[in-house]
């Protein structure tokens, strides 16, 4: 029940909007997204299984967006420069992808969990069970996806440099996450000439 699952996702991040999550209620989720609770205990079991469920799916939220980032046309210091975007506008855009890649969860929003909970009969929710990646981790996938998209279109002299570069990109937008810059600063023009210089040296 795909649609239904999606609904209520978007209801219960409406209602994490709203309210800290100890004080989001599982039947108001059920009636926001128009389903009976018996739905929604279907789909996800328990609600610390919604809760895992809409970190999973704002954590492939982000990532996705890094993919589109990366397919963008221009050089790898310009799709570089568009993931660093993206990150920021992510993290400002929502206080659980901030917290997924800072590592800085606040009371009001679902923790991050890695439980051991028995195979849900739904695939989604077996997935979504298996807990999200730590921010270093992340870190890492994001860094390994960009050095596919670019390898081969850079010019460092090793993936190992080139490893370090996309690395360093997403650090950058990190540090901005979590120190806004300044009235005029412009954190993209930041990553695009620093890494123009090393991707092109």
């Amino acid at each position: 029940m795909p649609a239904a699952r999606e609904s209520l996702l978007d209801a219960a991040r409406v209602a994490l909007a709203g309210r800290p999550w100890p004080r989001v209620r599982m039947v108001d989720v059920a009636a926001t997204a128009g389903v009976s609770r018996q739905t929604l205990y279907n789909e996800f079991g328990s609600k610390d299984g919604l809760a895992r469920a809409l970190l999973r799916r704002e954590t492939d939220a982000y990532l996705h967006g890094v993919e589109r980032a990366l397919a963008m046309v221009g050089g790898p210091e310009d799709r570089l420069a568009a993931v660093g975007a993206w990150t920021i506008a992510a993290a400002h855009g929502s206080d659980l992808t901030r917290a997924m890649l800072t590592g800085c969860w606040s009371e009001r929003l679902p923790a991050p969990s890695r439980p051991g909970v028995l195979a849900s009969a739904v695939p989604a929710q077996r997935r979504a069970d298996a807990g999200i990646p730590s921010p270093a981790e992340l870190l890492a996938l994001v860094r390994d996806k960009a050095v596919n998209a670019l390898d081969g279109s850079a010019r460092p002299k090793d993936t190992q440099e080139l490893a370090m570069a996309c690395e360093s990109a997403v650090r950058m937008a990190l540090s901005y996450v979590v120190a806004p810059s300044s009235a005029g600063a412009d954190p993209v023009e930041l990553v695009r000439g620093a890494l123009g210089r090393w991707i092109n040296a």
